[in-house]
């Protein structure tokens, strides 16, 4: 039985399937300017997988979880929310905003009430609100729900946001930089908590975030967003890929490294790593291991700082 139709009960109904989203030639402008938020961007999110939306501060990743959520209309093109097969146009769409949460950096709250007020709101608003989850959460980060949110810690607040989220049990569920202010416990405690969930109770996640290092352990998916211009979405295997570190004899490394885009080079006595941009084949790989060279991946951050860097930056500074 479809769940929009489903019978209600006195227990909570069955979650949809996870959301996928897609954008279509997306263009977002704000009042006249002619800079545009989001430029001709193209997607798609696929349904059930944690995927990270990668950007510089102003790229255009807050303004793509507006369209996702449905705070905003693009200026033209498509967006498109729902379950695979389902997808729908999610502006004033009371079926796609009841399976949205977007949990943005302010946390999205109600400051001047105690904090059961807005857990209060959110269980009435989201049909697969999970109380228990919400409890736990907030005593995993000291948070008291008898104190208003305008006296709590940037920290405090934030991971306030973090436990709506993950409570919100949403098929679609967005954190635009809801780390901000945390300190690492806090920080590494959400993640462990979003896995966990997400473990138990399949859904889409899209976490954007400035702590590449951190969380891109995270991802099976990757998007970034460069000035409004979408420069990929695909899986993060496939990101990583776009480059290789070569590790050895210093003589060794050099040989492979001829006509390749370094992005880093270290060298400790006779000891050379250098990392390099650009596929890496096959062959390759079996010649560098079988000349006694260590072959690695490269982090997502370091390739998603090469992807971004400005023209005529210095490359170390920028790293």
């Amino acid at each position: 039985m479809n769940a929009r139709t489903a019978p209600s009960t006195s227990a909570p109904p069955s979650p949809p399937e996870p959301f996928g989203a897609q954008l279509r030639d997306v263009v977002v402008r704000y009042g006249s300017d002619d800079d545009a938020a989001l430029d001709g961007a193209t997607l798609t999110i696929r349904p059930g997988t944690i995927t990270g939306l990668l950007g510089r501060n102003g790229a255009g990743k807050t303004t793509l979880a507006a369209l996702l959520a449905a705070f905003r209309r693009p200026t033209s093109g498509t967006v498109r929310v729902g379950a695979d097969g389902e997808l729908e146009d999610p502006f004033e769409n009371p079926w796609s905003t009841t399976h949205v949460q977007l949990v943005r950096e302010s946390g999205d709250v109600w400051g001047d009430s105690k904090a059961k007020d807005t857990l209060d709101y959110y269980a009435a608003l989201r049909p697969h609100w999970d109380a228990d989850l919400a409890a736990r959460l907030l005593d995993e980060f000291e948070i008291s729900p008898r104190k208003h949110p305008d006296q709590m810690s940037r920290g405090k607040r934030s991971a306030f946001g973090a436990a709506i989220g993950l409570a919100s049990r949403a098929p679609l569920t967005i954190f635009d930089e809801v780390y901000l202010g945390m300190d690492a416990p806090s920080r590494y405690a959400f993640y462990d908590a979003l896995l966990a969930d997400y473990a138990e109770h399949p859904r889409t996640i899209v976490l954007s975030s400035h702590l590449i290092d951190e969380v891109e352990r995270l991802f099976e998916d990757v998007v970034v967003i460069d000035r409004g211009k979408v420069l990929l979405a695909e899986p993060a295997e496939d990101v990583r890929s776009r480059g290789v570190s070569l590790t050895g004899p210093a003589e060794l490394v050099e040989r492979f490294v001829d006509g390749r885009e370094v992005l880093a080079r270290q060298r400790l006595g006779g000891t050379a790593q250098v990392t390099l941009f650009g596929a890496f084949g096959t062959d390759e790989r079996a010649a560098a291991t079988g000349a006694g060279l260590e072959v690695g991946s490269v982090p997502v951050q370091d390739l998603f700082v090469h992807l971004t860097r400005r023209p005529g930056s210095d490359r170390e500074e920028a790293r």
